[in-house]
Order: structure tokens, then sequence, then C-alpha cells
């Protein structure tokens, strides 16, 4: 437990600080694409790999964070995530080109991959019991409110200062957070240095499968399917990809222990989370494009336009985990998909004349109500269907099939949308993430087992590492 050295409060002021500015910048960043495509050019690939850099960097490391965080210390991981995070948010306010403003973004996923794992280990090392699931239940709700202010804030940065300033503004509250750290023992949090628990090759293989892969998705718009660069690129990628889990079955400390999978619910939960938030991932990126490149709206009025979706979450998230809890995850996680995509479904009516009370906030509604009634479930679903002490684990295997999805599913965009963000583009997009929210739906209705679900084995903390996924505070914060 925690030393009289380090009280309580600032460790709980700088797990929720780090955390909401990394949640808070990945709400807006979507709105402030257009803006960016003005300034640099670029088209529908530019604005693809400014989401692609983070969420890159982010799928390679967030498995392997844990397992840094206990080799080098818990707090020494976090400062060098507060540290990377806010040098990489200047470089993004500051990139005189769009290749700049790409890696700079990269650099921000460096930099989040290790705020919420190590933050939140942290707390976990410090509570126990019912003032563990406070704690993370407050640190759930605050950071949870990022979600919420985020799209309203980042459209008027964006529309009466700059699209830089959505980064620019990280910088304070993080050298706050570093200050605040300063405040906690690093003998508190000390690491085990074992330098034989980190897979370095499980997560290079990741790491080269995800970028070539991607690489080629992108720039095949530009360059062509056939040009030697996409060719090479994407047989890397897929080389990689599937080398990844031959070694994992090998190496000693997996970064991703497979015979996890044999757990019925767990393997269907991720197959799930795959079609869920690839849908999820594609529908929120071209309707923040659509909506402002084809519509015409401001940056705030996007903002203010999506936000029923993380308002909905907010306040319905807990209500329908805890209904899940009671009578099994199964139902939710096959309805609420299903109701998400209807969404998109209304949301095929947009054409010209364009008006956005009867064409699209009806969708937006019904799929904020399908992200609710779906999110908690599969969380908890997931993190149910493994003994509890492998939940850490399963939580960051979740969290990575998640991040990965979407990854996948925005570097498909161009291809989906036909290079071009207009009426027939968006509608092409919507018919595909219907598609995907239907298969997710399917899935869970086909494969997930009641009987199997276990809600005890579900803990506070690696229920906590899966929630700012679309923004649901999760049911675990009832505990």
């Amino acid at each position: 437990m925690l030393s009289t050295r380090s009280p309580a409060s600032p460790l709980i002021a700088v797990a929720v600080l780090a955390t909401f500015v990394a949640f808070l910048d990945g709400s807006v960043v979507n709105l402030a694409l257009p803006a960016i495509g003005r300034e640099f050019g670029g088209g529908l690939a530019l604005q693809q790999w400014v989401v692609e850099g983070y969420l890159l960097a982010l799928g390679a490391l967030i498995l392997v964070a844990g397992a840094i965080s206990d080799q080098f210390g818990r707090l020494s991981v976090l400062r060098m995530g507060l540290v990377v995070f806010a040098a990489s948010s200047l470089l993004c306010a500051l990139a005189p080109a769009g290749w700049v403003l790409i890696a700079a973004r990269c650099l921000q996923g460096v930099g989040a991959a290790f705020l919420v794992p190590s933050s939140l280990a942290m707390i976990n090392a410090t509570f126990s019991g019912a003032a563990q699931a406070r704690a993370i239940g407050t640190w759930t709700a605050l950071t949870g409110t990022a979600f919420v202010i985020g799209p309203l804030f980042g459209g008027v940065l964006v529309d009466s200062l700059s699209w830089r300033w959505i980064f620019g503004v990280n910088v304070v509250p993080l050298a706050i957070t570093l200050y605040l750290t300063t405040k906690l023992s690093r003998d508190d949090f000390a690491g085990d240095h074992s330098p034989e628990r980190i897979d370095v090759i499980g997560a290079l293989l990741n790491a080269v499968g995800l970028t070539a892969t991607v690489y080629a998705l992108i720039e095949q718009q530009r360059l062509g399917l056939a040009h030697p660069a996409v060719l090479a690129s994407l047989a890397v990628g897929v080389a990689a990809l599937l080398a990844f889990p031959w070694w994992e079955r090998r190496a000693s400390h997996p970064m991703m222990p497979l015979h996890i999978f044999a757990a019925r619910n767990f393997a269907v939960g991720n197959l799930a989370t795959v079609f869920l938030y690839a849908a999820v991932s594609l529908g929120m990126l071209v309707v923040a494009l659509f909506l402002q490149e084809t519509a015409g709206l401001t940056a705030t009025q996007a903002g203010l336009a999506t936000l029923p979706i993380p308002v909905l979450s907010f306040a319905l998230a807990r209500w329908f985990g805890a209904l899940a809890g009671l009578h099994g995850p199964r139902l939710y996680m096959a309805v609420g998909p299903l109701i998400a995509g209807v969404g998109f479904v209304l949301m095929l009516s947009a054409r010209e004349p364009f008006d956005f009370w009867t064409q699209m906030l009806p969708g937006l509604v019904v799929f904020g109500l399908g992200l609710s009634v779906t999110v908690s479930p599969l969380t908890a679903a997931v993190l149910a269907a493994v003994e509890s002490a492998q939940s850490g684990i399963g939580s960051a295997i979740n969290n990575a099939v998640s991040r990965i999805a979407g990854l996948i599913a925005v570097a498909f965009t161009g291809v989906i949308t036909g290079g071009a963000m207009d009426f027939a583009g968006f509608r092409q997009a919507a018919v595909v993430v219907v598609v995907l929210f239907a298969l997710a739906g399917i899935v869970s209705a086909v494969g997930i087992r009641n009987e199997e679900h276990d809600d005890d084995r579900v803990s506070p903390e690696s229920a906590a590492v899966c929630h700012d996924r679309v923004t649901p505070p999760p049911a675990y914060a009832r505990r």
C-alpha cells in the first residue's frame, strides 16, 4: 500500500488528469480533420494518417505497456508517457507540414499507450477492496466527462482559434500533472526489473504487421494497388501478422497468450469486438467528415451534432451494464449493435437538399442508444470469461482488439467511399457500417452463453482500462 510520503489525493489527481487529457484529445481530433486538410492538402489520405498514426502506435504498444510498466516502475513509465504526450502535442500544434503532424501523432500514441495502464496500475497498487472501487469509480466518472465536453470544446477551438489549439491546450494540464507526480514516492511504484517479461519479438511483429498493412491500404488510393511499394508493404504486413500468433505460441512470456481464447465467451466477445469497433471507428470518422466537408457545418456545429452519442452513453451505459449483470450479456450484445446499425440506416436518407434535423439527428440518437446498450455488457462478458488472475491481460487484449479493428477500418475508408466524402461516398460508408454492426450482433447472439458469465470476475481495474473506447462509464462503477 501507499506510504505516508505519498498521499492518495495527489495520486488520484495524477491518474485523472493524465488520462483526461488523453481522452479529451482523442475525442476531438475527428472534428479538426477538415481544417487540417484545408491547410496541408493531401485529401482523405492525409486525414486518415492523422488518425492512423496515433492508432498505430497505440495498437502496437498497448499489449506490452503493462509489462513495461511492471519492469521499469509505474511512476517512471507514467512520467515518460506524460513527457512524450506533452512534447508530441506541442509538436502537433506547431507542425509546419502534414508529415510532421503525422509523425507527432505517432508519438502521441506512444505516450497514450502508457498513460491509462500506468495510472490505473498505480491506483490498483495503492488501494484495495471498497476503497479501490471508489477510487476507480472517481477516475472513471471524471475522465468520462472528457467525451461529453470534448466535441463541443474541440469544435469551438477549431472555429474560434485554430485546429492547432486542440493539441496545444494539452501542454498546461500535462505539465501540472507532471509536477504532481513529484508528490509521489518512486519507491512505492518500483518495477521488478525482469526484462524477460517483455515480448520484444511479438511487439515488433505486431508493429511491423500493422504499419505495413495500413500503409498499403491508405497509399493504394494515391499510388494504385499494383505499385511496388504498396505490394511490398502488403506482403510484409500480412506475413508479419501471420507470424505473430505463431510466435506467441512459442514465446515464454507472450504479449497475447493464445490459450486465453479457449474460453468461449472471451473468443466470441473479441470477435464481436472486431466488428463493433470497426463499425464505430469508421462510422464516427465519416460522420465528422461528412457533416463538415459535404453538409457544410462548422466544427462547432459538428461537435454539437455528435454530442448525443457520448451524452447517451454517459447517462445510460451504467444502467445497461447493471441489467446485463442481472440477466446476462447475450441479449444486450445482440440487440445493441442492431440498434446502432438502425441509426446508420436512418442516416442513409442524407441527400440534397440536406436537412440535419430529419436526415441525421434521428440516426445519431439511435446510434448512440445502440452503443449505450452494447458497450458495458460487452466489456463485462469478455472479462468475466477469464479467471480473475487473467483479467489484466484479458482487458489488454480486448482493448487492443478494439483499437486494431478501428485502425484497419479507418485504413479502408478511402476504398469504401471511393476517395470522396460526398453524399454518395457517405452512404456507401454507412452501408458498410450497418453490415459491421449486424455482424457484431449476430456473432453475439449465436456465440455468447449467459450460463458461462460470472460477473464477479470483472475487476474494476480491468474494466476501467476499456472504458475510453466509446465513452461509457461502465457498470463496474456501481460496485
